[in-house]
C-alpha cells in the first residue's frame, strides 16, 4: 500500500473514532432522559440531544462507509462498548472491574488484530478500502451497459 493511501487511511480510521467517541455520547444523553419525567422541559433536551447525535452519527457513517469497507467500520464500532465503560465510570460513579478492563482489552485487541489483518492483505494495486464496489461503465461487461 503506497504511503499516501496509509495516510488517508490512518485519517480515516482517526474520523472514524472520534465519530465513535461521538456517538457514545448518546447513551450518556438518553439515561438522563430516561430519569426525567415524560415530556418536562429537560427530557426534550437531552431526548433532543440523543437525536441530534445520532443524526450527525449517522451523516458521519456514511462518509465513513465511502473510505473504509463495512468490515472494517464495523470492527472499529466495538470500541463504543470501551467509551461506555469509561463515561459510566467517569459521569455515573459505576465501577470498573477487572473483569471490564480484560474485556475492554480484548476489544481493542480484536480491533487492533482485524485492522493489522486488513492492511496486510492489501496489494499494490489493489483499490482502497470501500473502492472494490465502484465499478466504472466500461469495466463491468464487455460490451454490456454496466448494469448488474
Amino acid at each position: 500500500m503506497a504511503k499516501g493511501a496509509v495516510n488517508g487511511r490512518a485519517k480515516t480510521l482517526i474520523a472514524l473514532h472520534l465519530l465513535l467517541l461521538f456517538y457514545s455520547l448518546s447513551g450518556i444523553l438518553s439515561k438522563n432522559a430516561a430519569h426525567e419525567p415524560f415530556l418536562s422541559p429537560l427530557f426534550i433536551v437531552l431526548y433532543g440531544g440523543m437525536l441530534l447525535i445520532l443524526f450527525v452519527y449517522a451523516i458521519g457513517w456514511q462518509q465513513i462507509l465511502k473510505r473504509l469497507s463495512l468490515s472494517m467500520a464495523f470492527a472499529n464500532k466495538a470500541v463504543t462498548v470501551v467509551w461506555g465503560m469509561v463515561w459510566g465510570a467517569l459521569i455515573f460513579g459505576e465501577s470498573i472491574s477487572v473483569v471490564n478492563l480484560m474485556g475492554a482489552a480484548m476489544v481493542i485487541a480484536g480491533v487492533v488484530l482485524y485492522a493489522r489483518a486488513d492492511n496486510n492483505e492489501a496489494k499494490p494495486g489493489d483499490p482502497t478500502d470501500g473502492d472494490q464496489w465502484l465499478v466504472e461503465k466500461d469495466d463491468a461487461v464487455p460490451g454490456g451497459d454496466g448494469a448488474c
